[in-house]
């Protein structure tokens, strides 16, 4: 039966290696007939390296001492063709255990090899073709997430090299938000559940930096259908996504123009209309005193849309002051109501307050304070529709002042509640909104109590369902009694002293505005409208004040300042810039100039008195 086989060379060797028979098998695989054969050596089958490493003597000699050896390799047939070899070598011994010979099987495995070599070219290509890449990462992950493979694209993008990231889980790609929020293991999930799982989101970068992807996590399983691992491909999209970015910005920033244009026409139109019914009908009408408050009103309106940008650009350099005192946060409540009270009742809404029955004390800017709390009720009012309603309650909780401002209004898309805080951006188009605003209300509100060391949040249940915005504040430390009197004795108020007041001012209207509100305070005035001008009258009249503006045509502000100083030096002559300008260069100049007070336009009666009424003389910018 052996001699007849086909598919395997059997054969048999004596102790030194001689053929001593030979099958059918043998002659089809190797090309030897058997008296062609028998009696050689049976390394005449092997390869000239083979042989000259005398590889075939240790065969023997480790089946002889082993019982079995076996081995793949090449091997020659009588033409001297190479054919891949399957080859068991088994010792053959008697009952005494002397060694009689060698059995030796040897089974062509060309076709196998050739096909694994096809196999491995392939793989090498496609391992090349990988590595080639380097607009993408391309890697493996075993079914846990670990990394097993690594391409050049994904060393340039996230920076790790081979040998520091092999080994090690997926999951350090990831942001702490995403890490604590379980993503990494949510994508594994999903991939392992449905085949793929495709996300775009902040990666982060072997520095730590942060960019913006696109992955695709793809499921990989055996021909049983068993999973052996995953394939993830990550796309860099941070250059697109800060494309994107300048574009939404500067969509905001028209948005933003366009609806300053229409809030400052707001105001404008009734001051006009009223200036023009002023001046047709008699002093004595009762029209004139409504007109005189429309007038307020609507420059009130103006200041507040010039100092909310005034603010904006303070925070954006990190220049806005904050004055920190102890104050009861009822406090602010009470200001914010007073001042968003005509919005509020402009759309009809019902207010409720509900403070707590004992003070609760923080350490802040009770203007500034306040005006979080009046933009997040200007807010509520303006998205809310007529007939409404808005609460307002302040409580301790946790350890913290929390005031929480909830409306029944048109709520909001639950991916706008982190973008209604960012600059310019408004939850509803322009002509869909009800009411008005800039759009950097609350987020001017936000980042004042940041500044607090506070926080602000919003809360909605979605469109129709109203919203919550709450505003959270670190409690006070206790004070002593004697604190606590000398803020008292600080916040009585004073007298006001009659002063000699010099204005100049280049605009005739501003100037003269000026000097009727200083007289009405009982002050004694002069009015220049230029420098010259204004160094000549100050020889003659001698004031304790000046209320200078700085852009005036030839002789500026600044050096009318530094003039004064050089004309009067022994006398005690406060110096104050009363300016459209109020950046901190500014402020710098006129502080360098001689200037003590630097005030920005408008200025309004009560800033004006008390920096007139100053009696310490500071020198304030």
């Amino acid at each position: 039966m052996i001699e007849q086989t086909r598919d395997y060379a059997v054969f048999f060797l004596d102790p030194d290696g001689r053929i001593m028979s030979w099958n059918l098998g043998a002659q089809r695989i190797k090309g030897y007939a058997a008296e062609e054969i028998i009696g050689r050596h049976f390394s005449v089958f092997y390869t000239r390296e083979s042989v000259d490493s005398a590889w075939p003597q240790h065969e023997l000699k480790i089946a002889a001492a082993e019982g079995r050896f076996e081995d793949e390799g090449w091997r020659v047939r009588k033409d001297g063709s190479r054919f891949w070899a399957n080859v068991i070598i088994t010792a053959l011994r008697d009952e005494n255990g002397r060694l009689l010979g060698f059995s030796k099987m040897t089974r062509d495995l060309s076709d196998r090899r050739m096909h694994e070599e096809a196999l491995r070219q392939s793989e090498e290509r496609f391992r090349l073709l990988i590595e080639g890449v380097t607009d993408y990462a391309i890697y493996m992950l075993d079914p846990e997430g670990g990394i097993t493979s690594w391409n050049t694209g994904a060393q340039r993008i996230k920076g790790y090299s081979r040998e520091e990231i092999i080994g090690s889980h997926v999951s350090r790609f990831y942001t702490p938000e995403d890490l604590e929020a379980g993503r990494p293991w949510e994508e594994i999930a999903t991939a392992r559940r449905t085949g793929r799982a495709e996300v775009e989101g902040w990666r982060v970068k072997k520095t730590g930096e942060r960019f913006w992807a696109r992955t695709v996590i793809s499921s990989l399983h055996d021909s049983d259908g068993h999973l052996r691992g995953f394939a993830k491909v990550t796309q860099d999209l941070s250059e697109r996504r800060h494309v994107q970015d300048l574009e939404k910005a500067a969509q905001n920033v028209n948005e933003f123009i366009a609806t300053l244009a229409h809030e400052l026409r707001n105001p404008l139109a009734p001051i006009r209309n009223a200036v023009h019914i002023m001046s047709q009908v008699p002093a004595g009408d009762p029209a004139q005193k409504a007109m005189r408050d429309t007038i307020d009103r609507q420059s009130a309106q103006l200041s507040r849309i010039v100092e909310d940008m005034i603010d904006i650009a303070r925070i954006t350099r990190g220049a806005l002051a904050i004055e920190r005192r102890r104050l009861d946060i009822a406090d602010v409540v009470r200001h914010a109501v007073e001042t968003s009270t005509p919005v509020i009742q402009a759309g009809g809404h019902s207010l409720e307050i509900d403070l707590a029955a004992e003070p609760t004390f923080v350490t802040g800017d009770l203007q500034r304070l306040a005006q979080v709390l009046s933009n997040i009720l200007n807010n509520a009012a303006r998205y809310t529709p007529a007939g409404g309603s808005i609460a307002v309650r302040a409580r301790v909780e946790d350890g913290q002042a929390v005031v929480r401002v909830r409306d029944s209004g048109r709520g909001i898309e639950p991916e706008m509640i982190d973008r209604i805080f960012d600059m310019f951006v408004q939850g509803r188009a322009p002509l869909q909104r009800v009411g008005g605003g800039l759009g950097i209300g609350l987020a001017l509100a936000r980042r004042i109590a940041e500044l607090h060391g506070g926080t602000v949040e919003a809360q909605s249940e979605g469109p129709g369902r109203g919203s919550e915005f709450t505003l959270r504040l670190s409690l006070a430390k206790p004070e002593t009694v004697a604190e606590e009197a000398t803020q008292r004795l600080a916040k009585k108020d004073h007298p006001p002293v009659a002063r000699r007041i010099l204005v100049v001012d280049d605009n005739a209207d501003a100037a003269a505005m000026l000097d009727m509100l200083l007289r009405s305070l009982g002050h004694e005035t002069r009015v220049a409208h230029d420098g010259s001008a204004a160094l000549k009258v100050a020889q003659e009249f001698r004031p304790d004040i000046v209320l200078l503006d700085i852009g005036m045509p030839g002789l500026d502000g600044y050096e009318v300042a530094r003039r004064l100083r050089g004309l009067m030096p022994n006398r005690r002559l406060r110096i104050v810039a009363v300016t459209g300008w109020g950046q901190d260069a500014d402020r710098q100049r006129s502080r360098e100039a001689g200037f003590d007070l630097h005030l920005v336009k408008p200025v309004g009666a009560s800033e004006l008195a008390q920096a007139l009424n100053d009696r310490n003389g500071a020198t304030l910018h």
